[in-house]
């Protein structure tokens, strides 16, 4: 009887460590909240609130790739196809303060040509708040009043600076005017040298760009003046632009304060010809459809330095764009000319 008590104690034991093993095996921990990306539309279209953040991000970019005949900056280029492939990324940022939007920009770009020659550059990085951007920015010498024509070749007759570090503060009236003070980068340096050599190594000044601008309806002008603190000139540029719905056109005009000169704002373009006293552009773009887009631009110099260069710009589908461009140059003073060709295809998102 005692065997039997024992084994039958031991078998309910045994049963209800069974059952409390049983029971913990069915408990199944609290699962964790999902946070899903929210939309931020408050700056603009694509983008959405870092998760756990309210920081605003913007992925952008884009692939292209294009066959060039020719150059219509070098009058002695005369290879065959040359092939060239670049990659850019782009992030933007943008924050709510108490003082407007806190955003940044970055964007890099992945070049890759013909014989395997690859190169890596930072080609912007920024932040801006309340009207002031510092930071990697095309110079507000091209930015305000805006680049050449919607062609690829706008600067075979030089326009003024790209990328270069700034400290900048734009101002928008609200009814049309605008304005721009820049304090740009002389890129003064050990080794450096300024547009027409001269040694910048214990130059201290920066550059300065300011320029004012006004849009009313289909029509807007801006002039902007940029001075070269190492050569210690400068340039001024006058733009008026027109939008007449079914064609819009602009015209540009260029004063180098000394014409004997090269500097920052009035420097060598294509063959490395300065303006001479002075330079002029001009072009119009057709919208032929929602698909299909018709530019021409010319542009010549006190130097004579004449080029025109002429594309049409094709979106068979959204953020598709094929470009076949051509263009011709003429330098009078060396007597040289030059036939050039590019077709585009670019993809962005």
């Amino acid at each position: 009887m005692n065997i039997k008590s024992l084994l039958l104690g031991s078998a309910a034991a045994l049963a209800a460590v069974s059952g409390a093993h049983a029971a913990d095996a069915i408990v199944a921990a609290e699962p964790e909240p999902l946070e899903y990306v929210r939309i931020c539309d408050a700056y603009g279209a694509g983008y959405f609130f870092i998760p756990g953040t309210e920081t605003c991000l913007k992925i952008g970019g884009k692939v292209r790739t294009e066959g060039k005949w020719y150059d219509a900056y070098d009058a002695d280029s005369h290879n065959g196809t040359l092939w060239h492939t670049r990659a850019e990324l782009q992030l933007q940022t943008a924050t709510d303060t108490e003082y407007g939007p806190l955003k940044t920009n970055t964007e890099l770009r992945w070049d890759w040509n013909d014989g395997n020659a690859t190169s890596t550059n930072l080609l912007h990085a920024s932040i801006s708040l309340g009207g002031f951007t510092v930071g990697k920015e095309d110079s507000q010498f091209n930015v305000f009043t805006g680049y050449a024509g919607d062609v690829i070749n706008d600067d075979v007759v030089y326009d003024g600076p790209y990328e270069l570090n700034q400290i900048t503060y734009n101002y928008d009236a609200g009814n049309g005017f605008t304005a721009v003070i820049s304090v740009e980068d002389s890129n003064s340096g050990a080794g450096a040298t300024g547009a027409n050599g001269e040694d910048s190594t214990n130059h201290y000044l920066p550059d300065v760009v300011a320029g004012v601008g006004y849009k009313a309806g289909a029509w807007a002008f801006k002039v902007v003046g940029g001075y070269d603190s190492i050569v210690e000139e400068g340039a001024i540029k006058a733009r008026v632009d027109a939008d007449f719905g079914v064609f819009s056109a602009f015209l540009m005009g260029g004063w180098n304060t000394d014409g004997d000169k090269l500097n920052k704002y009035a420097g060598a373009g294509s063959e490395g010809i300065g303006w001479g006293d002075w330079a002029v552009w001009g072009g119009v773009g057709v919208p032929v459809n929602e698909k299909l887009k018709w530019n021409l631009q010319l542009a010549y110099t006190d130097s004579k330095v004449f080029a025109a260069t002429t594309n049409v710009k094709w979106n068979p589908v959204k953020n598709l764009l094929i470009e076949p461009e051509v263009s011709y140059t003429n330098w009078d003073s060396i007597n040289k000319d030059q036939w050039a060709g590019i077709l585009r295809f670019e993809r962005s998102f």
